[in-house]
């Protein structure tokens, strides 16, 4: 798939969804060998025909013919088109646009967009012109003024995702040879999407080696050995350093309190930032603003 076509294509959903909350589109005809991993904040239904390597997380899978794939926005993925054409349709929402009022589970818990779970399905010629007259119906009805677009919409999506629940999910990953590598770019691109701070109302979620290794469903002492074999430091340095970063960033650019600070770095108490704080700079985090 061609990368810039791809980003393209993301750059435009995003701005659908904050003012839509999904957008869906038709898969340009154009491709490249090159996968890239990038920023993606929001789910992603995706049904594509061509000869394919995708990486998820630290796993990898070789696709030929048509796959239903469904893209979470915890982990990290990339795509690596290998023949010279592919088709197919993606549909890309935000958690808030799908979740209606009497809805309590999470996307997060769901069998298709859950951390461990196997988000590929190989799709049967049947299965294939059926979902694929969905997307088409989807495209038709994003044009419309209909009132009620919003909730057909919805219907769509999760006739497609219950659809997708009756399948069998494929099960021929395969551990990439640079997998150490690999899980490192993972979680070093999970670190950075945290950044920077906007909100002082939304405290960071990943603070610790073990939540970096739930979010990209690895074991915590395969995290840690792959981190520091290609990177030569600890997980938790990596970690800390960032979060250090940021609160210096923040405090100096800033008129946030220091307790708010700590707050949205995910201290709980500032007394538990103060000293966190100057264990690894020696000083306390007022002092920059003096």
């Amino acid at each position: 798939m061609n990368n810039e076509t791809e980003i393209q294509n993301c750059d435009s959903a995003s701005s659908e969804l904050i003012t839509k909350g999904f957008k869906v589109y038709k898969l340009q005809e154009d491709v490249s060998k090159i996968p890239v991993y990038s920023r993606r904040d929001f789910y992603k239904i995706c049904i594509n025909t061509s000869q394919s390597r995708i990486h998820y997380a630290d796993r990898g899978i070789e696709t030929d013919g048509t796959i239903l794939f469904f893209g979470n926005p915890i982990i990290p993925y990339s795509w690596e088109t290998i023949s010279d054409t592919y088709e197919g349709y993606a549909c890309v929402f935000t958690e808030e646009f799908l979740k209606t009022k009497d809805r309590s589970e999470t996307l997060h818990e769901s069998p298709l967009f859950k951390i461990g779970g196997t988000p590929i399905f190989n799709l049967a010629p049947e299965q294939k012109v059926f979902i694929d007259s969905l997307f088409q119906k989807m495209i038709e009805e994003q044009q419309t003024d209909y009132v009620f677009k919003d909730d057909l919409m919805r219907n769509y999506i999760n006739l497609i995702i219950h659809e997708s629940m009756k399948m069998q999910p494929t099960d021929n990953f395969f551990k990439p040879k640079n997998a150490s590598s690999r899980i490192t770019s993972l979680f070093l691109e999970l670190l950075e999407r945290q950044f920077p701070i906007e909100t002082k109302n939304q405290p960071l979620s990943l603070k610790t080696p073990q939540d970096f290794a739930q979010s990209l469903a690895v074991h915590v002492n395969h995290l840690n050995r792959s981190v520091k074999e290609v990177t030569g430091k600890p997980t938790t340095a990596h970690i800390t350093e960032r979060i250090i970063s940021e609160a210096k960033a923040l405090i100096l650019h800033t008129d946030w309190s220091i307790s708010d600070i700590g707050y949205s770095l995910g201290f709980e108490y500032p007394s538990y930032f103060n000293n966190y704080f100057k264990r690894l700079t020696g000083t306390v985090p007022k002092s920059l603003r003096m």
